[in-house]
């Protein structure tokens, strides 16, 4: 029996999961896990259910009323006694706490931002099915956000990164070892992640069948179940193909016969793995920049963005659902093309 596509049997492992999750909350949670899954992916819903067990926690912890209570006989009823300054005070404790093994967690500007979020989510949920008469997250200020510098690879540095790849001169002999048999792999997909700016998920959950050469393109699936088709040029082309001749080669662990970049294990590749992977070849070429997939994701925008100037086409072939969001991330690039434009027109002709 075929197997499923890999977005479909991520979709089911995230389902499991987040019931796992939701039999840790307080009955009453799975009301708004079902009202908001319509409109959201499974993944997101496991990031606001792991909020929401810090929150629950922070009450017990934190607040005398809850404390003697276990998260399970928390009622909803009672989330009406949370004011304001209970939830300020929630944003001061998620700066710096312990977890239930007495580690240490401290969360920046946007882990705050991203866990206020979800709780605004979670009471604009029952306060608009009107479970809640309060809703006092709707009048907390999310923090203020420091842009944060985007680091990506220069030019030079990404032909140096690919003939590394290649080459594999700076690996150490360990490391070269594995090279050997995962040279031809390593370049196709670090190829493709240059030469396209997918994101390291869609990239990993690549089938064999999602290769379309007559028309250059990939068929991807996008956060939120978007399904759409990304096209390539001769580089990343010629990269596949030399790959695709190893992999037709290699029989794949049952149930990874369709799993287009494989590990030596004969599995699909992991994003982590993809993450070391990308990190072992870029420290030796950019050892000041701490290069992930997603870095490499921005070094496509900026050079699609550098080489076109169209900051639509390069927010929708990199799937931004908003354009300020790629304009944020390019500003640099924007005030650099408006500087060039200042001499572009003449308006008297020089003696």
């Amino acid at each position: 029996m075929k197997s499923l596509p890999y977005h479909e049997q991520k979709d089911i492992e995230n389902v499991k999961k987040l019931r796992e999750i939701i039999k840790e909350l307080p009955p009453f949670c799975v009301d708004y896990f079902r009202g908001i899954e319509p409109r959201t992916s499974s993944r997101t819903r496991i990031a606001y259910a792991y909020d929401l067990t810090v929150f629950f926690d922070f009450l017990r912890r934190e607040n005398p009323f809850f404390s003697k209570m276990d998260r399970k006989d928390i009622r909803l009823e009672y989330l009406d006694q949370i004011t304001v300054s209970d939830l300020e005070e929630y944003m001061e404790y998620l700066k710096y706490r312990f977890n239930d093994n007495h580690q240490e967690i401290t969360n920046k500007e946007r882990g705050i931002m991203r866990k206020i979020s979800s709780l605004k989510s979670f009471y604009n949920y029952f306060f608009r099915c009107e479970k809640l008469t309060t809703n006092p997250a709707a009048l907390i200020q999310l923090p203020k956000l420091h842009e944060k510098e985007i680091i990506r690879l220069d030019i030079d540095e990404v032909a140096l990164l690919l003939d590394e790849v290649e080459q594999g001169e700076q690996l150490t002999e360990k490391q070269k070892a594995f090279h050997n048999r995962t040279r031809i792999r390593d370049l196709a997909l670090l190829t493709l992640l240059l030469g396209t700016g997918l994101r390291v998920s869609e990239c990993v959950g690549l089938d064999l069948d999602d290769l379309d050469f007559k028309n250059g393109g990939i068929h991807i699936h996008r956060k939120g179940g978007k399904e759409v088709t990304i096209y390539f040029g001769t580089e990343v082309e010629d990269a596949l193909l030399d790959y695709l001749e190893e992999r037709h080669e290699i029989e794949a662990f049952p149930g990874h016969e369709q799993a287009l970049f494989l590990s030596l294990q004969r599995k699909r590749l992991s994003v982590r793995s993809v993450e070391n992977l990308v990190k072992k070849y870029a420290q030796l070429v950019a050892p000041l920049k701490k290069i992930t997939p997603h870095k490499l994701r921005s070094t496509y925008g900026t050079n699609l963005y550098r080489e076109t100037g169209d900051i639509y086409l390069v927010a929708d072939v990199l799937g931004h659902a908003d354009v300020n969001t790629t304009k944020k991330h390019y500003a640099a690039l924007e005030d650099e093309r408006r500087r060039s434009a200042r001499n572009a027109v003449t308006l008297r002709e020089k003696e």
